[in-house]
């Protein structure tokens, strides 16, 4: 079935969890090493950013012994939230930074909800809709 991992089946819900991770985490890689990028230089570097930070947590998660990759994925959100708040708190308060920190944060916890597997064609995504003001 498309988007399966090589891997034995899951056996806890951890790993399930993980897995589910995994499958999209690969997809939206795919996606986005196949994908034209934005004209705008900003957004193109804001999107290579959100890959790269991608790549690096699902790097670790698998060098990870199999074991940790789920403590290990439990413990990156705190890393990513710890650096999205220091990044915020050097911004104008007039660009309201802890609104547009936490509606990213929101689309990217209900974009989790949305797992497709890689089908060659673009889910709803990326960052050119935080350029906007509300």
């Amino acid at each position: 079935m498309c988007g399966e991992l090589d891997d034995e089946q899951p056996t806890t819900g951890e790993d399930l969890h993980y897995d589910r991770f995994l499958v999209h985490a690969r997809a939206i890689l795919a996606r986005a090493e196949r994908g034209a990028k934005p004209d705008d230089p900003l957004i193109a570097a804001i999107e290579e950013l959100f890959t790269a930070a991608l790549s690096r947590a699902v790097r670790d998660c698998e060098a990870a012994d199999p074991s940790r990759r789920y403590a290990m994925l439990s413990l990156q959100p705190l890393v990513f939230a710890r650096l999205a708040g220091l990044l915020a708190g050097h911004l104008s308060i007039g660009e309201d930074p802890l609104r547009k920190t936490m509606e990213a944060l929101m689309h990217g916890y209900a974009e989790a909800d949305s797992v497709e597997p890689d089908h060659g064609h673009d889910h709803e995504g990326g960052f050119g809709h935080f350029g906007h003001s509300h």
